[in-house]
């Protein structure tokens, strides 16, 4: 019999991992705060496709201890170290933790690429009972200035036909993807940032639409629109960026229930 070819995953941000992990948004204390009431019990958080371990940190203010894994080895050799953060390699489906050892899982800005069937088998063996899981993600930003957000909207057009088929989920706020648990009403959340131009365009640098369109074409978007970006920035040093975030909560299914 031939042996089962390893399981594969979407890479789209390997060759931007130091990138990713300089210039993306940093979340705020008040969603991990909030995500720590859910569980009954703080010794174990999974935070699954860490990335360069955006929520992982904030998780650590939280858990006793948080597992952090990604399908990518380059982002997890550019995340933040914390003495409370395990990092390893794996796929979604693969946490490599006991069963119902977890009190809360989280996906930030990730599960639109995973193999959600995969991934919710893995989460019901390792939730404990009275654990939780929060997935969430944010779209384009908004930057209170009409001429500039039509700019990063021309930008985002540009790009657009490079978006990989997975990213129409982010743009639904993730009703798009199944979530198969008894749902736990959530608050409202935004991600914010104050940036100058360049930190606006090395955020920009970490798009998978960006990268995709640069090794088709050879041609680099961020460049060919950085005059337009430029021009409706104006003179402002620094500006508020900000992202409305879509979070879904949740709590294993109890059996017979409808």
């Amino acid at each position: 019999m031939a042996d089962t070819p390893p399981p594969v995953f979407a890479d789209h941000f390997s060759g931007v991992a130091s990138g990713y992990a300089r210039s993306r948004p940093r979340y705020g204390a008040d969603i991990f705060s909030w995500l720590a009431t859910l569980p009954r019990r703080r010794t174990r958080a999974w935070d699954v496709g860490t990335g360069s371990g955006q929520a992982a940190v904030g998780l650590a203010r939280h858990f006793e201890r948080v597992v952090a894994s990604d399908a990518s080895a380059a982002q997890i050799a550019a995340a933040a170290p914390d003495p409370r953060i395990d990092y390893h390699v794996a796929l979604a489906g693969e946490s490599g933790q006991p069963a119902a050892s977890v009190d809360l899982v989280t996906v930030a800005q990730a599960l639109h690429w995973f193999d959600t069937e995969a991934f919710y088998a893995e989460v019901r063996r390792v939730l404990r009972p009275d654990g939780a899981i929060a997935v969430w993600t944010y779209a384009l930003p908004a930057l209170n200035d009409a001429a500039l957000d039509r700019a990063l909207h021309d930008f985002d057009e540009a790009v657009g036909r490079w978006w990989p088929p997975e990213r129409r989920h982010v743009d639904s706020g993730y009703r798009t993807l199944p979530f198969p648990f008894d749902e736990i009403p959530a608050p409202t959340f935004h991600l914010e940032a104050s940036w100058s131009l360049e930190a606006f365009v090395a955020y920009l640098r970490t798009w998978s639409a960006v990268t995709r369109c640069q090794e088709a074409t050879g041609v680099d978007p961020v460049a060919a629109h950085h005059p337009a970006l430029a021009a409706s920035w104006g003179d402002v040093p620094i500006r508020r960026v900000h992202w409305p975030i879509a979070l879904c909560a949740g709590r294993l299914q109890r059996i017979g229930a409808t």
